[in-house]
């Protein structure tokens, strides 16, 4: 079994989570699958915290997401709550909460504006960013800031957006 789970790891990094569902769906016995995820643990394989770490840093680089989307992602890769918040807070710690999503949504923003700004309608134009950013699980604050910001910074018009009651 260590030779499975070997191999699955092989591939990337994994939460423990993900080894115990992989080797479960397996066919393997649970009882044996609890004492390799410990082995592997022990041995330096599994680890939850640096994979949320690491989960999360990647994300910032590569896909930025807000915090609500990158808890639900690591929850799916079966770390547990407390190791995903950590992991989250240690990103937002630097510069007060909030600060890390804003900052991932800019770069979202500045990823895709290109596309955005190719839309004539300024407020369709704002909907549009809008809609990007809670899509990539930005709460509505900083979707509206973000949004803002970016806008105003690239000389676009930075009215108002509309609240979700509007």
């Amino acid at each position: 079994m260590l030779d499975a789970a070997g191999r699955y790891l092989e591939v990337r990094p994994r939460a423990a989570g993900e080894v115990r569902r992989h080797l479960v769906a397996a066919g393997y016995p649970t009882a044996l699958v609890e004492t390799t995820i410990v082995t592997l643990t022990a041995a330096g394989y599994l680890d939850d915290e640096a994979f949320a770490r690491a989960w999360v840093e990647s994300r910032d680089r590569t896909r930025p997401r807000g915090e609500a989307a990158l808890r639900r992602e690591l929850l799916a890769h079966g770390v547990d709550a407390d190791v995903a918040g950590r992991a989250i807070a240690e990103r937002s710690g630097v510069g007060g909460a909030g600060s890390a999503d804003q900052a991932a949504a800019r770069r979202l923003l500045d990823r895709r504006g290109r596309s955005l700004l190719l839309e004539a309608d300024p407020r369709r134009r704002r909907e549009r960013a809008y809609a990007l950013l809670a899509r990539s699980g930005f709460d509505p604050g900083t979707c509206r800031e973000a949004v803002v910001r970016w806008l105003d910074e690239g000389g676009e018009g930075g009215e108002e957006i509309p609240t979700d009651g509007d």
